[in-house]
This record gives C-alpha cells, structure tokens and sequence, in this order.
C-alpha cells in the first residue's frame, strides 16, 4: 500500500503510512511515522504485536519475509536506502543504497526484488548479491511489479508498456524473459501471482475488468467484471492459498471476491434448465457478435462481496484460513483491521467477524499528506559512474552489515550463507544457523 493522504474523521491515519502482508498471509506490516509495527495475524479475536521497531522514522515500505525475522524497511527521510534487520535480535543485516527513490520491494526464499521508476534489481536473498539489473524499464512511478513466492519458479511481472496494460514476466531465477501478456488496453493498476507461481491476475487503470493468465504461458483463463457503472482504482488483487478465489480492492467501499471455476457443459446438459438453455444460447450468439460484446457476455460477476464503512481511502486485502476458517483481511488507511467471514459454498454478503484498532487512540493523528513529503524529498546527487545504477553498500562494513560486494554485486569478503530450508520449509531467522549471518565476520 503506498503512502497516503490523511482521511478526515477522529481515527483517521494515527500514525498510518503503508501495510502489506508476508507471503503465506500469516502477519501484517504497517509502516509508521516512528517506525514500523508487525502483527500477527493467525488468530480472530485478537491481534497480537510481534515487533515494533524504531530503528528509522516514517517506514513507506515494511515487507517480512514469511514468519522469520528478517524484514526490510524503507523509510521516507532516505527514500534511496533499503535497509534490511533481523528484528528479533535488534541487529543490521545490511543497506544498500540506489539510484533513485525506491517505490517497492519483493521477496520470496529465492530472491529480493527492489522496483525503481525506471530499473528493477534483483538480488539472491541467501547473500544479498546482486544478480541482474533491468535498465530502462517503462516509467513505472508507483513500483507496480509482482513476485511468485513459491521460490522454484521465481516470476516476475512487471509492466511492459507505459499506454497499455501489457505484462512483462520474468524468470527471476534463471533471468530471462519469458513471455509478454496483452492483458489491458490501459495501463495495469494491480498484479498478483497465485502461490504457486502458475497463474497471474491483473487490472487496469479502469478497474472495471479482472482478468487471469496461465504462467508462463500467458494464455487467459478467467475474466472478471468488477463493475461497470464508474471506473475505480484496483489497490490490491490477492488470491486464497488453494487458488480457489481471488479478492479485489479498490477506493470504493466494496471489496470483490471471485470464483475460479471452469463451467462444465456435461453437467448442463445432465440437468438442463430454463437459464442452462439460455446461457446456451447466449454462447452460441456470441460467436456471430463483435469482439468487446462477445467478452462482456462472457465475464463472470463477485462470488461474494464486503461493504466496508469507508470510501476513498486505500486498502489492501488478502484471503486467508484462520481458525479452519475461510477469511477475508482487509487492513485500511483508516487504521484498523477488518476480519470477514466468507461462505466458500454460496458466497454472498461477508459478514463482519473481527475490527482490530492499529493504532492505541492516544495515539497521535498524522497530519498532511505523507505522499507529498515522498515526492517531495531533497534529490541526492547522482555519481556518473556506473555504480549509479547498480546497488551498493552505502555505510563501511560492520559486525552486522554484510561484507564486501563489489560494483557488480559479487560477493569478495564474508560469508556465503549456507543452504538449508530454502525448499523443505519455512525459513526461521530464530536460531544460531539462521540466515543471513548476523554475526561477526573477519576482514
């Protein structure tokens, strides 16, 4: 979620500058104006705080790798520097500094992505080397880019085009191009992967249509209408783990959740019925009508729905199983965090379960708008060198800073972190064998 606008009302943005959720929807980051705060968020009921952390003021950028500690801050007053902790420990990973602002970062167990307007960095996680440079990427200004988090096939998809909504997906493992998705006529708005990797969705600058791709072929499988009547800002797609369902938020006050399944003929023509023989018939005219209604005759509506009580403030949301639960998560800029029941057999209006305060109301309120105060920060000169564009440490080696990399990010001193957990399990930075190594290294 980017930073932004302060909304009016009394729990308006105490403090409130982004959110995201890990991988596997297990916990909430939230940037803040004194730091950044992790939730958990596997439990109803409550919201238990894993972490505050105040090591930089006005976090833009928090993202967690699944449930370990390491996380990665970018901070509004060094808009250019990525800094990496292990937050149970207190300690520095390491930082390194770019040519320009960073406007986001992606990662799974394989790989950290750092998204510029007009480049893309993608680093090897178990080291932090840096792997491959994408130059003159088209104008990206909101960081729009997407990371599969299963880490065997490390997709990577970003915008291809700056006037319409292609799709460019990258192998982030073996770094190469593999194929370009025609998926709008107007810029994309929204990317996410499933979380295996083998399917895509994306929304455009309207935000009136959904559409789903087979990865990495690309082929379209699934179209959804959100709506019709307006166009809206998509700010989040998310898809449930089984890749059953794909929810859709925007700055209107409604959240959608689709449905992805496949219509069996076989099953209609086992039970015909009055709209199983019309639907029939609407297919078969289609074939004999233009393109753009043909589409529009065949895209699926919201399985489900959310009325939140708010409108024009962004949000991001996720579907998740709590409790054995199906859930609907919504984290908005209005500070709080919104937990809803959703009926995976009849779908329908998801009934409110749980509204989690972000904030404590003596909190104080943010005044201004933080997005202005990230444009709005004081250039830094750029080297004609090419280490202008390619990331490098920005402080002196430290007991905690990882050590030695050279301009083109291969590492000369220090640690390779060692293999283990990468494709058995979940990576726990919780033990003396965690990676990174955090602890002293030798000149």
């Amino acid at each position: 979620m980017e930073p932004q606008d302060a909304p009016d009302g009394p729990e308006a943005q105490r403090g409130f500058i982004c959110a995201s959720f890990n991988q596997d929807t297990t916990s909430l980051s939230v940037g803040t104006k004194t730091g950044y705060r992790l939730f958990s968020a596997t439990a109803v009921d409550k919201l238990d705080r894993i972490h505050e952390g105040v090591e930089c003021p006005d976090v833009y950028i928090v993202e967690r790798l699944f449930s370990s500690s390491l996380v990665v801050v970018v901070s509004l007053s060094m808009p250019r520097r990525m800094n990496v902790y292990h937050f149970k420990k207190g300690t520095e990973i390491c930082n390194y500094s770019y040519s320009n602002n960073i406007l986001s970062v992606r990662l799974n167990r394989q790989r950290l992505v750092v998204c510029l307007e007009e480049s893309i960095y993608i680093h090897n996680i178990k080291d932090m080397k840096l792997l491959k440079t994408l130059l003159n990427t088209p104008t990206n200004p909101s960081g729009l880019c997407a990371l599969s988090v299963n880490h065997s096939n490390s997709y990577l998809a970003y915008p291809g085009s700056t006037t319409i909504g292609e799709i460019t997906v990258y192998d982030a493992n073996n770094l190469s191009t593999l194929t370009l998705i025609q998926a709008h006529d107007s810029p994309l708005a929204a990317l996410t992967f499933n979380a295996s990797g083998t399917k895509l969705a994306s929304a455009s600058e309207k935000g009136t249509v959904i559409r789903v791709f087979t990865i990495p072929e690309g082929q379209k499988l699934f179209e959804f209408r959100r709506g019709m009547k307006r166009y809206v800002s998509i700010s989040s797609l998310s898809f449930s783990a089984d890749t059953q369902f794909l929810c859709a938020s925007s700055n209107t006050e409604t959240v959608h959740i689709f449905k992805l399944e496949q219509h069996c003929p076989s099953q209609e023509e086992e039970s015909p019925t009055w709209s199983a023989y019309v639907g029939k018939m609407f297919t078969a005219a289609s074939t004999y009508l233009p393109a753009q209604v043909s589409d529009m005759m065949h895209q699926d509506r919201a399985f489900a729905t959310v009325r939140l009580n708010m409108f024009g403030l962004k949000n991001i949301c996720a579907l998740a199983t709590i409790q054995k639960l199906p859930r609907l998560l919504v984290a908005s800029s209005d500070g709080y965090f919104y937990i809803y029941n959703v009926d995976p057999q009849d779908g329908g209006e998801c009934i409110l379960a749980h509204k989690h305060r972000l904030f404590d109301s003596s909190e104080e309120q943010v005044e201004g708008s933080d997005e202005d105060k990230l444009d709005n920060v004081a250039p830094q000169p750029a080297s004609q060198s090419y280490a202008a564009t390619v990331a490098l440490p920005s402080t002196p080696p430290s007991s905690t800073t990882l050590m030695g990399y050279s301009e083109d990010g291969g590492a000369q001193k220090g640690e390779i972190i060692p293999e283990h957990e990468f494709a058995e399990g979940p990576i726990c930075l919780d033990d003396e064998n965690e990676f990174p190594p955090v602890g002293s290294h030798s000149n």
